[in-house]
């Protein structure tokens, strides 16, 4: 169901309803695709986080810290679903303002765009219910097919762990990517890959959900960061997450969803 939103998504998106504004804009229209509208961009492919429910809605923890964020700005939300692969260009082509699908921090990111870390995340393995091939550590992934989204921080780190098997002298993964992580998962439940890496959070979701067995978790622990063309407009949402700090709205967020925020000053990084 979820790949059938992401055909053609990216230009596809679903916008709140108009949220009567009271108050005062903290973002100039010129820094903004759209007069007094924030749009985000997310690829809903990662419950909790972000994913398409059973009725057609976009839900998760991202959504909600962007509309939460959206409205401390005085901005109405509007998030567009669209492929990881599509997001930088995007932004640089001024189709959204935000990059909001739990983008890992990279410096080569913060080379061609802001960034404001706000959350912490690692990658699982995630195998077929009961993990029938004992998988316990990397090593035991030898020789095995594996699925992983394509062009993001986790296909990078799942040719990683190609080399470390490589250099161990032990027989090399064959990598599977895919457009997303859902069909990446939808190929682990059909047969056609041995394993499917995604992000810690959402390796639990299917364990406790019981559709997949976690094999292994807390790879690679690297801040999550959300992106933007706009350094007056990462500013502004590094000071609404500031207020949303001292207020205790993102740690009752964070706590509902099992996270771990960013636990230093939101700040911008990126070029210049």
């Amino acid at each position: 169901m979820i790949r059938r939103f992401l055909l053609g998504a990216a230009l596809a998106s679903l916008a709140l309803p108009a949220l009567a504004q009271t108050c005062t804009p903290r973002v100039a229209d010129s820094e903004l695709v759209k007069p007094r509208t924030l749009t985000l961009s997310t690829n809903p492919t990662l419950p909790p986080m972000q994913f398409v429910n059973a009725q057609g809605q976009l839900v998760g923890m991202r959504v909600e810290l962007g509309d939460e964020i959206a409205k401390r700005l005085c901005l109405t939300a509007e998030h567009v679903r669209v492929e990881f692969a599509a997001m930088i260009p995007g932004l640089a082509a001024r189709r959204w303002d935000m990059i909001n699908t739990g983008m890992f921090y990279t410096e080569e990111r913060a080379r061609l765009i802001h960034l404001v870390r706000y959350e912490y995340q690692a990658i699982s393995i995630s195998v077929p219910r009961g993990n029938p091939r004992n998988i316990r550590r990397l090593e035991d992934l030898a020789g095995l097919s594996v699925g992983v989204e394509q062009g993001g921080f986790e296909f990078a780190r799942t040719r990683d762990i190609l080399k470390e098997l490589e250099t161990k002298g032990l027989r090399p993964i064959t990598i599977r990517p895919f457009d997303n992580f859902a069909v990446s998962f939808q190929a682990l439940r059909a047969g056609q890959i041995e394993a499917a890496i995604s992000i810690d959070s959402t390796g639990k979701e299917y364990d406790d959900r019981g559709d997949f067995t976690r094999a292994i978790s807390g790879l690679f622990g690297t801040p999550i960061n959300f992106g933007f063309r706009s350094k007056p407009l990462a500013e502004a949402v590094a000071v609404a997450l500031t207020s949303m700090r001292q207020d205790g709205w993102t740690q009752r967020l964070f706590d509902r969803y099992g996270v771990k925020g960013w636990d230093e000053a939101y700040s911008v990084v990126g070029p210049n």
